[in-house]
């Protein structure tokens, strides 16, 4: 009994030894290591705010029904971009698409380097009339109010197309001449589908144009929202997820409710979607182990011991993850029922019952493996699954090349207290149309968001400060000046 006591003792502590061993040599400071800050641009700072406040007055609001667009508001953003940049409108070259939709093209003398492509949206989203009078300000007033910015747009997105512009216009002022070419792709559909994005992406494969790398909205600098650190972090998105709606369907003779079948369409419709909801897609961690291995350093040793030992604490780790629906969505490919339709009148059987299942897919599952999930899991007949809007999830790109680096040092050189890490969008940005057209393709705003203000997204009080709009210029000019290799 000694000797069976004494062994597992000694698995104990043999055990306890490779796992401190691990939580203090796996994770490494792999941050870039700021040598010299960026040297920063003159701006006419009331110049620049004037603008951005005026383009955040223009109400350029997308709708999923495109007949209730409002031409004259993207007629009047054009306008104000032609008369708040002339040196970009006389220097590239502009094309629109779908009307309203805009790339620019600034050559470049080496022919044999591959463009770089900056991405923004001018759209935003509707303000929700029931709830307009909690605004602090109004939200299309553009208001600056003790160095705040307020309006619809302000971090999504009209802070990436106004900053790329100002950014070209200094470029273009200070006499700059790029080395390969410049692209900048501005969509006017982004939150109703990104028709115009698709025409775009559409227009560059017909061209036969590969990008050295594509930057597009999506991560942002998080303040106090990820546990452990107490250091800013910047998320730099490597990959997004996919969508896609299955409708759920079943038919039946239906009649009057006084004398049902054993099971109505509705009824059967609902056993279905007892059993999606019961069984969830399989959680992994590959894309926490992706945003760990760089930020892992700095987390406490408690925090430390069990990501770096996943071989052992894997099941304790994921059990954590997926109490939370914003870490559960990073882990898995996730189930969500929206929509139920059956009969119209509470005494009359439904003919046909419906369904709405939206599922956002992790990378590494597809649409047709989230059908093969659904058939199994339903496992009746009865139930006609078909597919609504649909998008496979993006590849991964990587981290080893120019475009990441270069976003990775730009952030780092502008404020070091700042630790990047890549990680998974978990919404759609117009990039998704644009996977055939570069393998390296991110996803991230130079803007600073803690818990509170992230709701602002299509949210209420959306704001930006003076500071981060600021610094989203900066930010832009360095990667323009250096993706361009720009001589004076």
């Amino acid at each position: 009994m000694k000797k069976i006591l004494l062994s597992i003792a000694t698995f104990v502590c043999v055990l306890l030894v490779i796992v401190v061993f691990r939580a203090t040599t796996t994770f490494e400071n792999n941050q870039y290591q700021v040598t010299e800050s960026l040297t920063l641009i003159t701006l006419d700072e009331n110049a620049a705010i004037d603008r951005f406040s005026q383009a955040l007055q223009i109400p350029t609001i997308s709708y999923d029904e495109s007949s209730k667009l409002d031409h004259s508001a993207f007629q009047a953003f054009h306008q104000h971009l032609a008369q708040s940049f002339p040196l970009v409108h006389a220097q590239t070259k502009l094309t629109k698409f779908n009307d309203y939709s805009m790339v620019y093209r600034l050559k470049g003398q080496n022919p044999q380097l591959k463009p770089a492509l900056f991405m923004g949206h001018m759209d935003v989203v509707p303000v929700d009339e029931q709830t307009k009078d909690q605004w602090l300000q109004p939200p299309f007033g553009g208001k600056v109010v003790d160095g705040v910015i307020w309006g619809r747009g302000a971090i999504d997105d009209k802070v990436s197309v106004l900053a790329l512009m100002e950014s070209l216009e200094w470029f273009l002022a200070n006499n700059k001449i790029p080395q390969r070419d410049i692209y900048f792709a501005f969509g006017h559909d982004e939150e109703a589908g990104g028709e115009g994005a698709k025409a775009i992406a559409k227009y560059f494969v017909e061209q036969g144009i590969q990008f050295e790398f594509i930057l597009d909205e999506g991560g942002v600098i998080t303040d106090g929202i990820i546990p452990g650190t107490t250091q800013p972090i910047a998320l730099i998105g490597v990959a997004e997820k996919g969508f896609v709606n299955f409708k759920l369907s079943v038919n039946a003779e239906g009649g009057h409710s006084s004398q049902p079948p054993a099971h109505t369409a509705a009824g059967i419709l609902a056993s279905a979607i007892v059993n999606i909801e019961n069984n969830p897609f399989d959680a992994r961690t590959e894309f926490f182990e992706l945003m760990f291995d760089n930020i892992g350093y700095s987390m406490p040793l408690s925090q430390r011991l069990p990501l770096a030992n996943l071989w052992l604490f894997e099941p304790l780790v994921l059990s954590k993850l997926l109490k939370s629906p914003s870490s559960a969505a990073s882990a898995r490919t996730t189930t969500a029922v929206t929509m139920l339709q059956g009969s119209t009148k509470s005494n009359v059987l439904p003919t046909i019952a419906t369904a709405v299942v939206n599922f956002r897919i992790l990378p590494g599952d597809t649409i047709d493996s989230v059908q093969a999930h659904l058939e199994r899991v339903i496992d009746d007949s009865r139930v006609v699954l078909s597919t609504e809007l649909a998008n496979e999830a993006s590849a991964v790109s990587p981290t080893d090349n120019i475009g990441f680096k270069l976003i990775e040092s730009s952030i780092r050189r502008l404020d070091d207290n700042v630790l990047i890490t890549p990680y998974l969008v978990l919404g759609a940005t117009d990039s998704r149309h644009f996977q055939a057209l570069s393998d390296n393709i991110y996803r991230f705003m130079m803007v600073s968001l803690n818990s509170d203000t992230l709701k602002q997204f299509h949210g209420l009080n959306e704001q930006i400060t003076v500071k981060d709009y600021f610094n989203a210029i900066q930010f832009y000019y360095a990667m323009l000046e250096q993706s361009a290799g720009a001589s004076p």
